[in-house]
């Protein structure tokens, strides 16, 4: 009798509880009722979660820029769940397979992305969302960076500035002095673009480039250069070495554009003692070492080379100097040849 009654509970029981899905535990159908479109580097990017802070976020790091090349189509989807996990996450590690692309810090906090159809989704715990910082940098600005990178921009490691229209990208190893010398540029009269990463618009049909006229970035060295920065505090940084983030309506007046048109590349060679001198190199070698540069893989990467084939034939330089004034004084004279 006991155990027919202990049956008949259980049976009672499970009627009243809801049965739990094993594909429950895969999050695969969790909604994303929150939305808003973006327009990072121009091109308009609709984000889709369930949390207003990460909306907060996207504004943040896109809300500087509007419209300006139109729809890409993408969606990017960020969910969060309610979980803390059991540590805080540490930076995630990204692996490449041709179109296959992940971003992974545990098994709670990871971006999976199909660089060739734009399909993603970024799941995320608490932990994540309570470092914007984090949030900004590892998932929310990589995810649609890299997305925007496999269909409508190339990325170039180069500083741009340019003046009376003529862009220059400044090229070089990290620590080559980019930032420094764009910000130079800028504080002797040119417009500003960027720091130290430029996008290549792969449908242009002139070799023009989009930069974060927004902001420049320092190496705390950069103090003792500009009198402007010595208050600035040191800004936490999820990877690389230490730099100074600053915001360009925070410095003193400088002219800025978030595009232009390449007109010369140049290729930074700083060091002591170093007599002011713009060398010539060949036709092609921008191109070669631009190549080289490229994190794509696969279908993506051949995608990338044909679009970096046209700046081959633009003039490039190796400029030797010691001082920013001397860099300058060459920029200016190659900006009237030009």
């Amino acid at each position: 009798m006991t155990s027919k009654l202990a049956r008949q509970s259980i049976q009672h029981e499970s009627r009243d509880q809801p049965s739990v899905r094993p594909q429950d535990s895969l999050l695969y159908d969790m909604e994303l009722p929150l939305r808003r479109s973006f327009y990072p580097l121009g091109f308009a990017v609709e984000i889709l979660t369930n949390r207003p802070e990460v909306l907060e976020a996207a504004e943040e790091s896109f809300g500087h820029r509007r419209l300006r090349h139109g729809s890409t189509a993408l969606q990017i989807r960020i969910g969060v769940s309610e979980s803390m996990g059991t540590l805080r996450p540490l930076a995630p590690t990204r692996r490449e397979y041709n179109h296959l692309y992940s971003i992974v810090a545990d098994t709670e906090n990871q971006a999976l992305l199909d660089l060739r159809t734009g399909a993603n989704f970024v799941w995320l715990n608490e932990w994540a969302l309570k470092d914007r910082l984090y949030l900004r940098h590892n998932f929310v600005e990589k995810v649609v960076y890299l997305l925007l990178g496999a269909s409508v921009v190339t990325d170039l490691h180069a500083g741009c500035v340019s003046k009376k229209g003529k862009g220059i990208l400044l090229c070089g190893d990290s620590g080559a002095g980019k930032s420094t010398l764009s910000y130079a540029c800028a504080r002797a009269g040119w417009t500003y673009t960027s720091d130290d990463t430029s996008y290549l618009i792969n449908g242009s049909g002139l070799p023009r480039v989009i930069g974060h006229a927004h902001r420049v970035r320092f190496r705390p060295a950069a103090k003792a250069l500009f009198p402007e920065l010595e208050p600035r505090e040191i800004t936490p940084r999820m990877e690389g070495k230490a730099s100074i983030e600053v915001p360009v309506c925070e410095l003193p007046k400088i002219d800025t554009a978030t595009e232009a048109t390449v007109c010369s590349i140049m290729y930074l060679n700083r060091y002591p003692g170093a007599k002011s001198a713009l060398v010539p190199l060949p036709h092609g070698c921008a191109t070669e070492r631009m190549c080289k540069e490229l994190y794509s893989a696969g279908d993506l990467r051949i995608s990338h080379k044909k679009a970096l084939e046209r700046l081959s034939g633009i003039p490039t330089f190796e400029l030797q100097y010691c001082s920013l004034d001397q860099a300058i004084e060459q920029l200016d004279r190659l900006a009237v040849s030009l």
